[in-house]
């Protein structure tokens, strides 16, 4: 019998989640980027495995559902706050956690948090240790004999989401956790993220690569048109890029435009490349005072309250 079921990522800010994802995946479904917080909303992938073509091999085909959150860190907005909510519910949604650690830091009070939510929860956890290209060999066997007295983990999977050492194994170990059954999605199914997120996650991802490290926080992108009638010839996105203070305009404009000009233009390669058809991109900057914390804006943002659960229809279906 195939393997089928649902993978949580859960772990601190920065941890590698999304870029684990991604690796697994085989596409950009999740934004990455060297700044904290840069998830937001639960991301939703589906991979796919083909039958063994041998019966008596270890590990069978199936299907992972897996399930992207944000960073679980200390909330002090009510985007923080939904934010750790969406990580945490997958606690107890998921049939399997996958905790991912950076494996080149020291292990703090963010990690004893983030252990310590796992007390209780009775599906198996995997310890994904990642960035291992960044920490000495010497060094991963007494990290993995430490990391082993934080809880009853089901297995320990050093990996590296950069280079891809590890990846297949991980694969295999989450795939052996999860029980037998049939998949719940078709074999063209990626991902839960509507076309319209997508495609504002990735100005989102260009903003952040680009502007000062305490602006990203307050910046948001929201779509305001989606025209998809000439689809096959031309693409045209209207987005709105949110700051908090009118002092933080300047710094997404640039001078004479320039900052602006820059994002805009390698969010519409990337926009170009995912959708595959040419892409005309306009983007305008707005202030929106003390978004983070104005329910109505993080509804329409889509970041999802406590009650929300995983969509369960597909959206955006694997380019083949």
């Amino acid at each position: 019998m195939p393997h089928a079921g649902s993978v949580s990522l859960i772990g601190r800010p920065n941890a590698g989640k999304s870029t684990l994802l991604n690796r697994i995946i085989g596409t950009k479904v999740a934004i990455v980027s060297d700044k904290p917080q840069t998830t937001r909303n639960r991301i939703l992938a589906v991979k796919h495995f083909d039958s063994p073509e041998h019966a008596d091999e270890a590990s069978a085909g199936g299907q992972i559902v897996f399930v992207d959150t944000p960073g679980i860190h200390r909330p002090l907005h009510r985007l923080n706050v939904r934010m750790v909510d969406a990580a945490v519910e997958t606690l107890r949604e998921m049939d399997v956690i996958a905790l991912v650690f950076d494996a080149s830091t020291r292990p703090g009070r963010g990690d004893e948090y983030v252990s310590n939510l796992l007390t209780h929860v009775t599906r198996p956890v995997v310890l994904v240790l990642n960035k291992i290209d960044l920490v000495p060999k010497a060094a991963l066997l007494p990290l993995m004999a430490q990391a082993g007295t934080w809880h009853d983990f089901a297995a320990i999977v050093p990996v590296s989401a950069a280079t891809g050492d590890g990846v297949d194994r991980l694969e295999r170990v989450l795939l052996e956790q999860l029980p037998e059954g049939e998949p719940v999605f078709p074999d063209d199914y990626l991902t839960d993220q509507p076309e319209r997120a997508m495609a504002a996650e990735m100005v989102r991802e260009k903003v952040l690569a680009h502007t000062r490290a305490e602006l990203p926080f307050s910046t948001a992108v929201a779509v305001d048109e989606f025209d998809e009638t000439e689809r096959d010839e031309l693409l045209r996105i209207y987005c709105t890029i949110w700051v908090e203070q009118e002092s933080q305009k300047p710094i997404v404009i640039g001078r004479g435009g320039e900052m602006i000009k820059r994002i805009g233009t390698e969010a519409r390669h990337d926009l170009e490349r995912f959708f595959g058809t040419k892409v005309f991109l306009d983007l305008r900057v707005k202030v929106n005072p003390d978004w983070r914390n104005n329910e109505r804006t993080l509804d329409e943002l889509g970041v999802p309250k406590r009650t929300a659960k995983p969509k369960r229809q597909a959206t955006t279906k694997r380019t083949r």
